[in-house]
Parts: structure tokens; sequence; C-alpha cells
């Protein structure tokens, strides 16, 4: 009875024209779309799974005849009819050569370009990078890098002044990835002398790869480089410097830009040229902090007792990136850290003496203390340094037991941390 005195509602929800039915209606498409995703994500889940097991099947069938491949004697024709077996078998020649050329086995990259040559996929990835546009060319510009064949470096230098900014990063990446001074030659062509415009990191680290060992390349193009290309253009130098730039080095130590001055104190501290000391102990003083603080990153990587009164010095910055990186080099100079701990003492600098014992303590200096005592040349010298490193210590414990997060005061006026 209560279906039967249900019909006449129900006849009314779904009559013409009444909110009821589009309610139905929406209901139903609902139920439809999520059926019809439902069925589309497993059947592509379906298609993913045979097609990765199709590919696994021809992995293995092609690498037991992989020594034929590379000698010729299974023909190309054999396997590039099939647009699957090429696709594996030029990703097989590119991860072949990247491990030949990390392993410093030339003649089996040699070998492997050869193949890529003869069999045709070279050429082929030359056309789509020249004739194609969009995903389809970027793709074949990275896999031309990867190739580090000379003829490739027209063809991606060329890239370069498309239109499209992903192309053009595409194009910075393939002549990266080559690892050749010509297609270094070509980025900083275009990029110093026509002011092509590409992403400043993608185009550092595409220099780095193709200056490696050969930084001279950079200095024509840093003498006349301005603005954000020359600070670019410093921070390679800064990785790759050598002790015969120290011409150039000294040169951008004066450059009126900040970062090209951090570059060229990271340089001092690759390069180590003769004037090293004296040009960082001037940066040291420099206006912009992290100028300073690349100088003292330098400064530590030097094994120079010299470096010791400089150091400290910068133990009294006003930066406190500046203080801690100092501190932690000089705590890691173990046979001078008596020494040390007394001239910092007798800069009277709080945050300074803080800043050292912390850093002494971290790189387990303390212990190094503790076993100068037993040497009866070094154990008055110790004692007075311990003892002091330990009332530096019960100071700190007694400002974190104030809730204080730091010295209100110090020792050294006009000291203030940043």
């Amino acid at each position: 009875m209560g279906c039967v005195s249900n019909l006449p509602l129900m006849a009314v929800l779904i009559s013409p024209g009444t909110p009821g039915r589009f309610v139905l209606q929406a209901i139903a498409v609902t139920f439809v779309g999520i059926a019809l995703l439902l069925l589309f994500i497993l059947g592509r889940r379906g298609l993913r799974r045979r097609y990765f097991h199709r590919r696994d099947l021809r992995v293995f069938a092609l690498r037991k005849d992989w020594e034929g491949i590379l000698s010729g004697s299974v023909p190309p024709e054999s396997w590039r009819r099939h647009s699957l077996d090429s696709e594996i078998v030029e990703e097989m020649l590119f991860e072949g050569m990247e491990a030949a050329h990390a392993a410093g086995q030339w003649e089996e990259a040699v070998r492997l370009l050869n193949v890529l040559r003869t069999s045709g996929l070279l050429s082929t990835r030359m056309h789509e990078a020249s004739e194609y546009g969009g995903w389809r060319k970027r793709r074949a510009l990275v896999a031309l890098g990867r190739t580090r064949a000379p003829e490739v470096v027209p063809v991606l230098a060329g890239a370069l002044e498309d239109e499209d900014p992903e192309t053009r990063v595409a194009a910075v990446r393939g002549l990266g990835g080559t690892g050749l001074a010509a297609a270094a030659t070509e980025m900083m062509d275009r990029v110093v002398g026509r002011g092509l415009s590409t992403p400043g990191l993608t185009l550092q680290n595409s220099l780095l790869h193709c200056c490696q060992g050969r930084p001279e390349i950079l200095q024509p193009y840093l003498r006349q480089a301005q603005g954000g290309a020359r600070e670019m253009l410093s921070r390679v130098l800064g990785e790759l410097a050598t002790p015969d730039m120290e011409e150039d080095i000294l040169l951008l130590a004066a450059d009126p830009l900040p970062e090209v001055r951090a570059s060229a104190a990271r340089a001092l501290g690759v390069a180590r040229p003769v004037a090293a000391l004296e040009l960082l102990g001037e940066l040291v003083k420099d206006k912009e902090w992290f100028v300073r603080l690349r100088a003292v990153v330098a400064l530590g990587s030097i094994e120079d007792a010299r470096v010791i009164p400089i150091l400290i010095e910068s133990l009294c910055d006003e930066n406190r990136y500046v203080r801690l990186r100092a501190a932690g080099a000089l705590a890691h100079m173990g046979p001078r850290l008596e020494q040390i701990v007394e001239k910092v003492i007798e800069t009277r600098d709080r945050f300074a003496l803080h800043a050292i014992i912390s850093e002494i303590e971290r790189a387990g200096g303390i212990a190094h203390l503790f076993g100068a005592i037993s040497d009866p040349n070094r154990r008055e010298e110790a004692t007075a340094t311990l003892m002091q490193a330990l009332k530096a210590g019960q100071e700190q414990m007694r400002t974190a037991a104030r809730g204080e997060l730091r010295p209100v005061t110090a020792l050294k006026p006009g000291k203030a941390g940043s």
C-alpha cells in the first residue's frame, strides 16, 4: 500500500519541467561521468601495463644482441623499422656514452657515438631539432646534448634564438650537455654579445660544464660583460678559477657590483694565487655582508696561520652569519686552539667569545683541550684556556636560564649582533 501511495509522488518528480526531474538527471549524469572516468583510468593503466611489458621484453631481446648492434653484425634496418626498438636502442646508447665519459673510457664513447651516426639516429634528432617545434623540438635538443657530438653544436646554437623561452632553455641544456668549448663560446656570444635572455641558473650550470678545466674561455667575455651577464660569468669563474688568473680576479675584487666581488672572494679560495690573503683581507672589510661572508668562507679553506688574525677580526663582525662562519673556520684549527681562544678573549667581545666556544664544542675541540692538559709543555696554557671556555659556557647557561635569546650587553661597545 505504501509503494502504491508513493507512485503519484514519483510521477510528479519525473514529470517534465519539475525541479525533481532536473535533480534526477543531474544524478544520472554524475554517475555516468564517474563510471566513464573509472573506465578511462582502468583502461589507461591496462594499456601502460601492456606497453611496459612489451618494452621489458624488447629490452631483454636487444640486450642479447647488443654486441651485434654495436659491431654492425645486426643491421640497423632490423631494429630501426620499429619505433619502440629504435627508442630503446637510442636510450641504451645515451646511457652507455654517459657511463663511458664518467669513467674516462673515451674509445668506448666514440664507438657508441659512431653507432648513433651510422644508424641515422643522430641525423633524425638533428632534423627534429631543426624542422619541428614544441615539445618534440625540445626533446630533440636535450637528446642532442647527450650525444656530445661536435656537429650538433650549430643546431643547438640556432635554437638559442627561438621565440619560445622553453625552447631556448632546452637549447642551453643541450649545449651544456655536450661539455664542449665550442658550445660555451656559442652561448656567451649570444648572451654577452647580443644580450640574449635566458634563465641565469640554467645558463650558469651549462657554462660550468662546458668550461670545466678551461676557464680561460671566460676571460674575454668577462671583460666586456655588464650587469647581470657579468655577475653570472663571475659566478662561473668563481668555481673554476686557476692561480694564473690572478690579474682577472684582482679586477673582479675591485668591481662596483657586490655580487662580482663576492664571486672574486670565492675564486680566491679556489685558485689561491700569491696575493690571495692580501685580497681576502680587504674583502672581509667590504660594506656588503655577503661579500664579507664569502671572503671568510674562502679564508677558512686556506690552511695558513696568517688567516687566523683576519678570522679573529671577522669574529667581531656586525653580521651574525659572518661571525659564525669565522668561528667555524677557527674551531677546526686544532693545534692552535689555545692561542686562538686567548686572542679572542683579548678582543673583549662577548659575541665573539660565545661564538668561538660554541663552535669549538661542536667541533669536538674541548676534548682536544683536555688532551693538551696532559702535555707538560702545554699544560698551563691549555688549563687557562679550558677554564675560560668553561666560564663562557656557564655564562651561556645562565643566559638561557634567564630566558634570554642572546646576551644583552657586550664587553666591546659598538659590536651588536645582526
